[in-house]
């Protein structure tokens, strides 16, 4: 036994000093590999940083030469923070060029990577929100080299985009005539994801043009189809708060709308979107229509909240405020100080005209409560209207019930009436003369049975 241990030992030593040289290389390949990966990544802010124009002149210069993968990938690399650095400084001219000039690197890409890279930059130069007045042409521009090319997703992908645009800039015809085109390809092709992003653009489109059951059927449609796939939190966002918007612009179901803006605020919140911001102010606005002005001042106190202060909020604190105090003039100084919050926003001018009238029924209520009879006359000068306006509404609210009471015009005034309880005396004399006239007939019929 002794000699068979001797005999394996050598063999067991020699093996682990080949184990040994065998992990050494290993090591030595690691940290040749691990240097060459840092001088690769001190070489790309090196290009980064240096001029952009330069580097993709020089580029332009090499897109005949050959390159291996790892030279594709760093040059991608590059000019996505060359599209990166534009954006941070605001150029949008610069970052259009170079979307334009980097077109035959892209040859050399496969097509999905192409489709991203070019995708990325364009998505860049729209996000920026410029108003250069450019981005039009420039997304037609790439819609029509992707074509050339025949890179049919990359095409779609940026006509979605400009169907977005058009509906931004307010040319709705156009992006509904590219979105019933577009519609009918993604379905043969069934990219679902796409498919949800253009018919929540239609669906925004037709809302726009207040063509609400073709909205409505639009929206459904995109819902339908996010149900059976993945649905980034954005997107989901995006139809939440489109369900609201449209419930609270068909049915005035304000109750399920603020459900809907909360369920996207939420969504918005938890990917840190700007459009959070928009979500909170829709549910202060469903509040305020549902007569719960109190509770706009403590969702604004909260903690969610608080990271979303700004002009949009402090508009909706200032309708608030004014519904709560029943006062129009102040409802009248808040449209005029957030004028763009309120009046230019699509969504809310939509209800500016239900919010006028609530909010003026509220102020005729407040002037006439003390009184049992005032002039017409005396109220208007009040409320700062037109007799004849403040007349017409004053019928529309006896009629509608607000209150009790009645217009006298030859005279001009108006008497209210207090709201008493009924007196249950008349129910019992009608129960009572009922009764009678029962016992009546029960006597008559006996007297002709005794004739």
């Amino acid at each position: 036994m002794d000699n068979i241990t001797e005999m394996k030992d050598p063999e067991a030593s020699g093996s682990k000093e080949r184990g040994d040289k065998a992990y050494g290389s290993k090591d030595k390949e690691g940290e040749m590999a691990g240097a060459m990966m840092v001088e690769r990544a001190q070489t790309i802010p090196a290009m980064e940083y240096g001029d952009p124009k330069e580097y993709l002149a020089k580029m332009a210069e090499e897109e005949n030469q050959e390159m291996d993968e790892e030279q594709l990938k760093e040059k991608e690399t590059v000019i996505m923070e060359i599209g990166k650095k534009y954006r941070e400084q605001g150029n949008a001219k610069e970052l259009g060029h170079m979307i334009k000039v980097i077109r035959p690197f892209t040859k050399l890409l496969s097509k999905a990577k192409a489709a991203k890279l070019i995708r990325g930059l364009v998505d860049m130069y729209l996000d920026m929100e410029a108003a250069t007045g450019y981005e039009v042409q420039l997304c037609k521009e790439c819609i029509q080299w992707a074509m050339e090319e025949k890179r049919i997703f990359l095409r779609q992908a940026l006509e979605a985009r400009l169907i977005g645009l058009y509906y931004d800039t307010g040319n709705f015809k156009a992006a509904l005539a590219d979105g019933s085109k577009l519609l009918k390809e993604l379905k043969k092709l069934d990219d679902k994801n796409l498919l949800v992003e253009v018919q929540l653009l239609e669906s925004k489109t037709y809302h726009a043009l207040s063509n609400l059951p073709k909205a409505r059927a639009a929206l459904t449609s995109a819902r339908t189809t996010a149900n059976s796939i993945y649905v980034p939190p954005k997107v989901q966002a995006q139809l939440d708060l489109q369900s609201g918007i449209l419930h609270a612009s068909e049915e005035k179901d304000f109750k399920t709308a603020f459900s809907y803006f909360f369920e996207a605020f939420e969504q918005y919140d938890s990917v840190e979107d700007p459009m959070a911001t928009m979500a909170l102010k829709y549910m202060l606005l469903s509040k305020v229509m549902l007569n719960l002005p109190d509770e706009v001042t403590n969702l604004v106190s909260g903690k969610l909240a608080l990271r979303h202060s700004g002009p949009e909020l402090e508009a909706m604190k200032a309708v608030a405020l004014s519904a709560k105090n029943r006062s129009l003039a102040d409802f009248q100084a808040a449209l005029k100080t957030f004028k763009v919050q309120l009046e230019d926003d699509l969504i809310v001018s939509k209800h500016l005209d239900s919010l006028y009238s609530n909010m003026l029924e509220q102020n005729l209520c407040r002037i006439i409560e003390p009184y049992s009879k005032v002039q017409v006359d005396y109220v208007a000068g009040k409320i700062g209207l037109p007799k004849s306006e403040v007349e017409k509404k004053l019928s529309q609210m006896i009629l509608d019930k607000k209150f009790l009471g009645i217009l006298d015009q030859e005279t001009g005034v108006l008497v209210i009436f207090t709201s008493e309880s009924r007196d249950k005396t008349f129910d019992d004399v009608i129960e009572t003369v009922t009764a009678m006239n029962a016992v009546v007939d029960r006597l008559y019929q006996a007297a002709q049975k005794l004739t």
